[in-house]
């Protein structure tokens, strides 16, 4: 794409998309739309030809670049001669999947881990917090048994992520079948059925 090349109608299509869905999503729709053009353009470009695609000023442009640097989510080059600035996204979307996972659990999962560790390790001073203990504690162990599983699907290559991630039901399957073996199955179930009716 050049500068005086007009961007195709599925491209702003994705872009508006992408704009709009931003703010869901913790971001701005600046910072949205540059990264659906970078996503979808087959060359790097620089910050004019960006604000020129998008009609941005020249300064939120530059914002949002500095956003996504700051979420790994754009590449910086530089041409041979040329002083300017280029940027790109990353080809790989299992590895985009990746890098918004990690900047996700660096920005909003550790801060929210470390707080339940520091509240699991006060002394509860009445009924009402030694129960409030007890649910942070259960959240606390949901979270870092995800954060363990999170840690060893990082470790796989992309391909085999992606041959578990389609097993699904299989993966399903086979773990209801080990509690059929283990009896775990049966166990829950009959304690299930002693709760009085109504109980969740």
């Amino acid at each position: 794409m050049t500068q005086s090349t007009p961007l195709p109608e599925l491209n702003r299509q994705f872009i508006s998309h992408f704009g709009e869905m931003g703010s869901r999503w913790g971001i701005n729709r600046t910072v949205g739309q540059i990264y659906a053009l970078l996503f979808l353009s087959p060359v790097a470009l620089n910050a004019d030809q960006i604000a020129e695609a998008l009609a941005f000023s020249r300064s939120n442009v530059s914002m949002g670049l500095k956003e996504l640097q700051s979420w790994r989510l754009v590449h910086l080059r530089h041409h041979p001669g040329d002083r300017r600035e280029y940027f790109d996204a990353p080809q790989d979307v299992w590895e985009i999947f990746r890098l918004l996972a990690e900047e996700r659990r660096r920005r909003e999962i550790e801060p929210t881990q470390s707080m339940l560790r520091a509240a699991l390790l006060e002394e509860p001073a009445s009924d009402d917090e030694h129960y409030a203990q007890e649910r942070m504690r259960d959240m606390h162990e949901l979270i870092d048994r995800l954060m363990t599983w999170f840690d060893e699907i990082q470790r796989l290559s992309p391909d085999t992520a992606k041959q578990l991630m389609g097993m699904g039901a299989a993966v399903t399957r086979v773990l209801e079948f080990k509690d059929r073996l283990t009896g775990k199955g049966s166990a829950q179930r009959a304690a299930q059925d002693r709760l009085p009716p109504g109980a969740p």
